[in-house]
């Protein structure tokens, strides 16, 4: 026997007029529910979610316009004037209605220990005039038989099939997947993973609010991402595009305990795989172990045990007091089939402030206690404590009971404290959460007195707020980029690329890698799938470019190329291509740096302009060397001699050829001074190559010959002869090659430029005094004489005496000490002269100088193709047109050595007073116009010097 509610009296429940379309998921039931309602004048429909609500309000609103459907949740009331149709929560239903058609869906939900007795409620009392519709699976039958006399049952069979397709790792999971978790971490935590392996999933919670949870129902339905990752809300009515369902859990927490999921519950969820006429399948994933067979069949078969027994509370409620309201909601379930439902959060919170004197002396009066009753309802959306829940319950009350309203200033605090879209995932969930409770609150009939502003002020900020914690989810667990190119990819409507100035690519917006000149670097953001996509739209869009370039890079000038210091050819700052050892020094081989779609013709113009561009840049440098090397105009030993200037990039020390020397006739030196070379007193050398362009080039093509490009030294010295040094101090870490190709000679602890040093053999001859009563030898030199190092020799070297000292020793000088008064008085005597001297040679040198400078110029002018522009510094001297005598047997006269003073690294204005004493041993043919340079001597004498 049942007890009617109102009339407290004895019932029986009536299945007239009501009909049951049971059946699994995938049956078409709620899409018949709306078009039966529509069929009739008016109409009710509970749904069990808020999400669900919406859809379903915009379905009907599509059918008959949304001036005829109002939406009734707890938080959200959508009432047009004329409405006929109401789309509720079934919390949200009303106890009673006029309504011809009535429908409840997800009837099941009446065994749910949290919603149960709401949904019984509903499915026991509330009913339409002309037609009422029960939905739901198909374990309702015999509950609904029993407790419903002459219910009608229809049974709807699955409109495609479910199948088991086992377990299956995340990153393999087929497109078009549901991955299913019971809690947000373990939600976040896989939607981070298909990120990165997939491109993006998105995300449904049941904490997101409705407004987010279309939000991201919508990126997966409209395709942008090929993922869900959700927990089991998915599996109440959502119609979702899903082709297969992935557990990665099966454990939940049912608002009282952890416990594996039944198999009506999985079959519930895994019905969402497959929708209309198409098939779906589900599996596991993670660490969950594979499902046993037993559970398999009952899932494919949709053959679940039935629901026995519904969660019941009593709708009769004894405000007379709070004590008789509180017995009236422990009233034993009246019939078999119903069981008294556990406390729900409503009675909870009752039962919390029924100890509270304050609450109690409020609460003296049926209608205080009735309102009382009505502000436990507060749905807990926070998911707090019951008894923080409890204490913003009694708040509420006491503002109703005292003011008739909830206090505005009290109303706006809290509204305010929700009012920022600032903070991460978890505190907007959290905000949305405590605006959700005054959403409710001010679409509560009578407790506001301005309602209509507060109902627009919530829902502006739960909206903003959810449009924030989308954008959030969206950016966290969506890679846009990639999500968009693999959707164009397969619908093959990839765009063309765009590609910026400074070689950035974009397709469809998105950046995808750098194209620097021929080769394509994939943003390295992006891994797994996201990584192919990204490679897969640049290599489609890029699929002309490659060609557009080569033509371009083909029809380039000059001035558009350039070879670094690193070998490598640079197309407008692009790499092109690198710099290889060849089997000729001078022709070295060029790697292209291209990917494999620059193919055919389009390569081969590319490799044609580069090697063309290098060939002239040698030709053009290095001049003399190609020359010398190919010149049909020398023979013998001239011949001999530039084969080895070829071989030693343009410098060789004259001692090492002495004996060549002595036979070069004057016509093999004219030859050789015509292709260039200058016969120095310490040096033969090709004066052009000294500028920083060639000795650059010079310096990375014997690198590539002799594996130099790692060793220590590689272009730094190169760029000291860029700043015009004339030497340096030499770093006993580099390699001694380096300074010898960039046309310095070490000596000591300086390295001077060649050009240099013959400079010094100027200063250094007509300052020579040859020893008094020394005559000839039998071949005619002489034995030896002296001079004294003046300021204009340290200058020109940039030389302290120290360092003069050991330059002088590795020309072949021997030092002798002398006293300082004799050497002083020669410095003084010389000095003036000396001066005017050198000051007359620079200034020839330099009219010279910017003589050749100016036809070199006119002469550049003419030519087809330009090389690259140098960069400025100082010019060696100029080859002079008659061979200079060496400096052979001389005297460096110094003072006897006095303390030591510190060294410095200037040259000294005053005249220096050094002691050296030189002589070599073989002397100069005074009568010959090139004398042999002589052999330094084993063992020269170590003196002191003194300034």
């Amino acid at each position: 026997m049942n007890i009617h509610p109102k009339t407290q009296g004895p019932l029986i429940l009536s299945g007239r007029d009501v009909t049951a379309v049971l059946g699994p998921t995938n049956t078409g039931k709620t899409h018949l529910a709306i078009e039966r309602m529509v069929a009739h004048e008016s109409g009710v429909i509970g749904l069990p979610l808020r999400l669900l609500a919406r859809e379903v309000y915009a379905r009907l609103c599509e059918k008959v316009g949304a001036s005829k459907v109002a939406l009734v949740t707890g938080e959200e009331k959508i009432q047009p004037a004329g409405a006929r149709y109401s789309v509720c929560t079934v919390e949200a239903m009303p106890r009673e209605t006029d309504a011809a058609f009535v429908a409840i869906d997800e009837v099941q939900l009446a065994g749910d220990l949290e919603r149960g007795h709401i949904f019984t409620d509903r499915i026991l009392h509330l009913r339409g005039r002309q037609e009422t519709l029960l939905l739901g699976a198909a374990t309702m039958q015999g509950i609904l038989q029993k407790l419903l006399r002459g219910v009608a049952v229809v049974t709807r069979p699955r409109l495609s099939h479910l199948a088991y397709a086992g377990s299956k790792k995340l990153t393999r999971l087929p497109r078009r997947t549901a991955i299913v978790a019971f809690s947000a971490d373990e939600v976040y935590a896989i939607a981070e993973l298909i990120r990165r392996q997939q491109g993006g999933a998105a995300v449904v919670l049941g904490a997101l609010s409705p407004r987010t949870r279309n939000a991201q129902v919508a990126l997966y339905q409209n395709g942008e991402v090929d993922y869900l990752v959700a927990t089991d809300a998915i599996g109440m009515g959502l119609n979702l595009d899903v082709d297969h369902v992935a557990f990665a859990q099966n454990r939940k927490f049912d608002g009282y305990q952890f416990r594996q999921l039944t198999a009506a519950e999985l079959g519930q969820i895994a019905g969402r795989a497959g929708r209309h006429m198409r098939d779906g399948t589900f599996g596991v994933t993670g660490r969950v172990d594979p499902l046993d067979d037993d559970l398999v069949n009952k899932i494919e078969g949709h053959d679940f045990e039935p629901v026995k027994v519904l969660q019941w509370r009593t709708a009769s409620f004894d405000f007379a007091s709070l004590d008789a309201l509180r017995r009236s909601i422990e009233t034993p379930a009246p019939v078999e089939g119903l069981t008294r439902a556990l406390p729900a959060v409503d009675a909870q919170a009752l039962e919390y402030l029924s100890r509270d004197e304050e609450i109690r002396k409020l609460a003296n009066r049926s209608d205080r206690v009735a309102l009382l009753w009505d502000v436990c309802a507060l749905p807990d959306y926070r998911r707090i404590s019951p008894a923080q829940h409890a204490d913003l319950i009694a708040s509420i009350y006491m503002d109703l009971a005292r003011l008739g309203h909830v206090d505005e200033n009290y109303m706006a605090e809290q509204v305010r404290r929700a009012d920022t879209t600032e903070g991460d995932i978890d505190t907007l969930s959290a905000r949305i959460a405590q605006i959700r409770t005054w959403t409710f609150v001010s679409n509560r009939p009578g407790w506001l007195s301005d309602p209509a502003h507060w109902q627009e002020k919530t829902r502006e900020i739960e909206d903003r707020l959810s449009d924030a914690l989308h954008d959030r989810l969206t950016k966290r667990f969506v890679d846009r980029r990639t999500s968009v190119l693999m959707r164009r990819l397969r619908e093959n409507t990839m765009s063309e690329a765009e590609i910026s100035p400074a070689g950035s690519v974009l397709v469809e917006g998105h950046h995808v890698g750098e194209l620097q000149g021929f080769r394509f670097t994939a943003d390295q953001s992006a891994g797994g799938e996201a990584a192919k996509a990204v490679r897969a739209a640049a290599q489609k869009a890029l699929a002309t470019e490659f060609e557009a370039r080569a033509d371009r890079f083909a029809a380039s000038g000059n001035n558009d190329i350039a070879l670094g210091s690193d070998g490598v050819l640079r197309w407008i700052g692009a790499p092109i291509g690198t710099l290889v050892a060849g089997e000729d020094v001078l022709r070295p081989r060029l790697v292209l740096l291209a990917d494999e779609q620059l193919t055919g013709p389009a390569r081969d113009k590319v490799a044609a302009r580069a090697e063309r561009f290098v060939t002239f840049q040698i030709e053009s440098l290095l001049k003399p060397l190609v020359d010398l090397k190919a010149t049909e105009q020398l023979s013998g030993i001239a011949r001999g001699i530039a084969f080895q200037l070829v071989e030693n990039m343009g410098v060789l020390n004259r001692r090492d050829i002495a004996e060549e020397m002595r036979s070069l006739e004057q016509e093999g030196r004219a030859a050789l001074r015509r292709l260039g070379v200058r016969f120095g007193a310490y040096h033969v050398f090709v004066p052009a190559l000294l500028k920083p362009a060639p000795a650059q080039l010079v310096t990375l093509l014997w690198a590539l010959q002799n594996d130099g490009k790692d060793k220590p030294g590689f272009g730094d010295v190169v760029n000291a002869l860029a700043t015009g040094r004339t030497s340096l101090v030499v770093d006993a870490g580099f390699d001694r090659n380096f300074y010898r190709l960039a046309g310095y000679r070490s000596l000591g602890r300086r390295a001077v430029r060649v050009d240099i040093l013959e400079r010094l053999a100027d200063l250094i001859r007509p300052a020579i005094n040859w020893k008094p009563g020394l005559g000839p030898r039998p071949d005619g030199a002489f034995d030896g004489g002296t001079f004294t190092v003046t300021p204009p020799m340290m200058s020109i070297l940039g030389a302290t005496a120290e360092d003069m000292e050991e330059i002088l020793k590795g020309l072949g000088y021997r030092a002798e000490p002398k006293p300082a008064d004799e050497v002083k008085a020669k410095v003084d005597t010389f000095d003036s002269a000396a001066r005017e001297a050198a000051e007359a040679t620079a200034a020839a040198e330099a009219a010279k100088a910017a003589e050749e400078e100016a036809a070199a110029t006119a002469e550049t002018a003419t030519q087809g193709e330009q090389p690259v522009a140098e960069t400025a510094s100082a010019e060696p001297a100029p080859s002079d047109p008659q061979e200079p005598a060496p400096v052979d047997a001389a005297l460096v006269e110094v003072a006897e050595p006095a303390a030591p003073e510190p060294e410095t690294s200037e040259p000294m204005a005053d005249p220096v007073e050094v002691a050296a004493t030189v002589e070599q041993e073989e002397a100069a043919e005074p009568a010959a116009p090139e004398p042999a340079a002589s052999e330094p001597m084993a063992d020269p004498v170590e003196v002191a010097a003194t300034v």
